[in-house]
C-alpha cells in the first residue's frame, strides 16, 4: 500500500514537472514569434521605403533628362545667334576710313562734353559754397532782428535779402526812417567785404493805390523811389560802389502773400536786395586750365 502511494506521488510530480516545462517553452516560443513579427513589420516598411525611393529616383531622372533637353536647345540657339553675330561683325569690318574717323570724332566729342559737364558741376558747387558763406555772414551781421521783418534766403542759386518796409520807411512814403540806418548798415558791412559783388535793390508794394499821396503817381512810382532811396544810403553813407548797384521798382506785381489780408499786404510791402549772379566769373571757372 505504501509502495503504491509512492508510485502515485511520483507520477503526479512527473506530470506537474512536465506541465511547467511546457509553459516555459510556450512563453519562449511566443516571445520568439513576437520578435519575428516585429522584424517582419520592419522589413515591410523598408520595402515600402525602397519602392518610394525608386519611384522618386525615376521622377528625378525624368526631370534631369528634361533639363538636359532644354539646355541642349538653349545651346543650339546660342550657337545659331553666335554665327549670326559673327556674320554681322564681318559686314561691319568693311567700314570705310572716313566712317571710322567720324566715329572717333564722335567719341572725342562725348569725352569733351563729359569733361565740360564735370567742370560745370564743380563751378556750380563752388558758387553754392560762396552763396552759403555770404548768407551765413549776412545772418551773423543782422543778429537778433525779427525774422518777420528781415529774411535772407537762397533760391535757385541767387541770394535774396527781404526787408520789411516798417524797418525802412514811414507808412505810404519813400522817406527813410531812423531804423533804416541800423539795418542797412549791417547789410552794407557784409556787402562791402565782397567788392566784386553786384546787387539790385528792388522796391515792392501792396495793391493799395497811392495816386495823389505825397505827390506819388502810383505804386510803380512808390516802389522805384523807395529803391533809389535805399541805393543812395548804401552809396553815400556806407561807400558801396554805385557801379555795382541797380535800382528797380516792381510795384505790386510780385507779391509774396495774398493782399486780401492786412498781414499779406504787410508782407508784400518790402525792399528786396538781390545778389546778382556773376556770370563772367562763373564762366571763367570753365575756361581751360593753362
Amino acid at each position: 500500500m505504501k509502495c503504491n502511494y509512492v508510485i502515485v506521488l511520483g507520477t503526479a510530480c512527473a506530470l506537474l514537472l512536465g506541465s511547467c516545462v511546457s509553459k516555459k517553452a510556450m512563453k519562449a516560443e511566443q516571445a520568439k514569434n513576437t520578435t519575428l513579427q516585429s522584424e517582419y513589420t520592419k522589413l515591410q516598411d523598408d520595402l515600402k521605403n525602397c519602392n518610394t525611393l525608386v519611384a522618386s529616383d525615376a521622377q528625378s531622372k525624368a526631370l534631369l533628362e528634361n533639363d538636359i533637353a532644354n539646355l541642349k536647345k538653349q545651346l543650339d540657339f546660342l550657337k545659331e545667334n553666335n554665327s549670326s553675330a559673327l556674320k554681322q561683325l564681318e559686314n561691319l569690318s568693311v567700314i570705310s576710313g572716313s566712317q571710322a574717323e567720324s566715329i572717333k570724332k564722335s567719341l572725342d566729342n562725348i569725352g569733351a562734353k563729359d569733361a565740360y559737364i564735370q567742370d560745370l558741376q564743380i563751378a556750380m558747387n563752388r558758387k553754392d559754397s560762396l552763396n552759403l558763406a555770404l548768407v551765413t555772414n549776412l545772418k551773423g551781421a543782422i543778429g537778433n532782428l525779427d525774422d518777420k521783418d528781415i529774411n535772407i534766403k537762397v533760391d535757385k542759386g541767387v541770394v535774396y535779402i527781404d526787408i520789411s518796409d516798417k524797418l525802412l520807411f514811414k507808412s505810404g512814403s519813400f522817406d527813410v526812417s531812423d531804423k533804416a540806418s541800423t539795418v542797412l548798415g549791417k547789410v552794407a558791412m557784409v556787402l562791402k567785404n565782397q567788392p566784386d559783388i553786384e546787387f539790385m535793390v528792388e522796391g515792392h508794394t501792396d495793391n493799395v493805390a497811392m495816386k495823389g499821396s505825397n505827390g506819388l503817381i502810383d505804386n510803380w512810382d512808390l516802389s522805384v523811389k523807395r529803391a533809389t532811396a535805399v541805393v543812395r544810403i548804401l552809396q553815400n553813407q556806407y561807400g558801396l560802389n554805385p557801379a555795382h548797384i541797380t535800382a528797380a521798382g516792381r510795384s505790386e506785381f510780385v507779391p509774396v502773400a495774398d493782399n486780401a489780408s492786412a498781414e499779406g499786404r504787410a508782407a508784400n510791402r518790402r525792399t528786396r536786395i538781390v545778389i546778382l549772379p556773376q556770370l563772367d566769373q562763373f564762366f571763367k571757372l570753365l575756361e581751360p586750365k593753362k
